[in-house]
C-alpha cells in the first residue's frame, strides 16, 4: 500500500505548497478539483486556494490510484466515493477500555455498562 509522506504541521497550504509536497503540478491540482468533489479547498476572498491536511491526503490517494494503480478518472471517483461510504458505515464503537487504573473507575465502569446497553438497544 502507498505510504503518505509526512505533511508539515500547518492548518492551511497554498496550491504551490501542495504542488511541492505532492509533486503534482498546479494545473493538475486545479483539474482534479473539477473532477473530484472530495477535493475542494477553501477559497479566500482573493480567490486563492487554501488546502487542509485532509485534502493533501486525498491528493496523495488520487495520485497513487491514477499513477501507481493505473485507475481511470472514473475508477478513482468510484473508489473515493466507496471509501467515503465505507468510513460512514464502518464506524464501530470500541468499548475495550482499560478503566481499572483510571481515576473514578467506578463511574467509568458504570458509563461503559450504560453504553453497552445503549448499543445493544440500537442493534435491535
Amino acid at each position: 500500500m502507498f505510504k503518505i509522506p509526512p505533511i508539515p504541521d500547518k492548518e492551511y497550504f497554498s496550491i504551490g505548497e501542495v504542488s511541492q509536497i505532492t509533486l503534482v503540478p498546479k494545473y493538475t491540482l486545479r483539474y482534479w478539483e473539477n473532477e473530484f468533489k472530495l477535493l475542494s479547498p477553501i477559497r479566500k476572498s482573493s480567490g486563492q486556494r487554501k488546502y487542509r491536511k485532509e485534502e493533501i491526503e486525498i491528493v496523495f490517494k488520487i495520485k497513487d490510484l491514477l499513477y501507481n494503480k493505473r485507475y481511470t478518472i472514473e475508477g478513482v471517483k468510484k473508489c473515493l466515493i466507496g471509501d467515503k461510504r465505507k468510513k460512514l458505515i464502518d464506524v464501530s464503537p470500541n468499548l475495550e477500555l482499560d478503566i481499572e487504573h483510571m481515576p473514578d473507575s467506578k463511574f467509568l465502569r458504570d458509563l461503559k455498562d450504560e453504553l453497552k446497553h445503549i448499543l445493544k438497544l440500537l442493534k435491535k
